[in-house]
């Protein structure tokens, strides 16, 4: 197998194994563990829940590690919420939440599946290959305890390999140049992204935040004159960039892991992922250009 075809391969791996982690995001039983100790806004909780992995941070820890949310709408719950629930606490809730989402998506019976714990020990072997430097989101979770239950610990591992190539896809998008909101923007322009609607109301920015930035990416040739958010062949190309440089950044753990064990992993990985999908995990619309 060629270095690229490694490449693709591992990506095709993460591309099954993130949805996993992200169901949580869109889960109602985070909110309702996170209410259960105080925290009841939305926001506040996905800001605690993804960001206790690192502590009592403030607001500019957290923007500068999730990169596209606006700073004015982190600071608004960071770091606030730890007066009413700390990272500890914080911590136990969302993995009862995870405990009880997958019990929702996938059942008893998957969880307690060879199958469920064959995945975590494959994830787990591939984390190990992870590194910490300039990665924050993962180097906090790398810290935690791996749970005993099959599915949990597949869930951390899962969790473990998406922030460290979503830490390393925040270099890449540094790299090329592309500011939060024109990442977010670019990003829709795929027609892989989250939908404007979804961005605006999770993010913070406003439609006029989002306006400005597709016109300063016109300026700069990325898209074309279309309203509907087309990128033009410089645009394609700059977001084709950032995903291998990704890929090139996130290679480690596959490497480590070997190519049966990326195909297996990719083949268990995806059966659970079609499941929670097909149950409901996410929005229909969460995906796309429309507004």
């Amino acid at each position: 197998m060629t270095s690229e075809d490694a490449l693709r391969t591992a990506r095709r791996c993460h591309n099954v194994l993130n949805p996993f982690h992200s169901t949580l995001y869109f889960s109602p039983d985070l909110g309702t563990e996170l209410a259960a100790v105080g925290v009841t806004d939305r926001n506040a909780a996905y800001f605690a829940a993804r960001s206790a992995a690192m502590g009592a941070v403030g607001a500019g820890t957290v923007t500068a590690a999730f990169y596209n949310f606006r700073h004015e709408l982190v600071a608004r719950h960071l770091p606030a919420v730890w007066d009413v629930a700390s990272p500890a606490t914080v911590l136990a809730a969302r993995e009862r939440a995870v405990d009880a989402t997958l019990h929702r998506l996938l059942g008893p019976e998957a969880l307690g599946s060879p199958e469920m714990a064959e995945a975590a020990a494959l994830a787990l072997r591939a984390a190990e290959a992870c590194t910490r430097h300039a990665r924050p989101l993962y180097a906090a979770h790398a810290d935690l305890p791996v749970p005993d239950a099959p599915h949990l610990a597949y869930w951390h591992a899962t969790t473990l390999l998406r922030e460290h190539r979503g830490d390393g896809h925040l270099a890449a998008l540094l790299g090329a140049d592309l500011d939060p909101v024109e990442a977010l923007v670019s990003h829709v322009a795929t027609g892989k992204g989250m939908a404007p609607k979804w961005l605006l109301a999770t993010r913070g920015w406003s439609r006029e935040d989002f306006d400005a930035a597709a016109l300063r990416l016109r300026e700069r040739g990325l898209l074309t004159d279309d309203p509907d958010l087309t990128l033009t062949e410089e645009g394609t190309a700059l977001r084709r960039g950032i995903e291998a440089r990704t890929d090139r950044l996130d290679h480690a753990p596959y490497a480590h892991l070997g190519t049966a064990g990326v195909a297996r992993l990719t083949e268990l990985a995806t059966g659970f992922a079609g499941t929670a999908l097909g149950n409901g995990a996410f929005p229909a619309d969460l995906i796309g250009k429309a507004a």
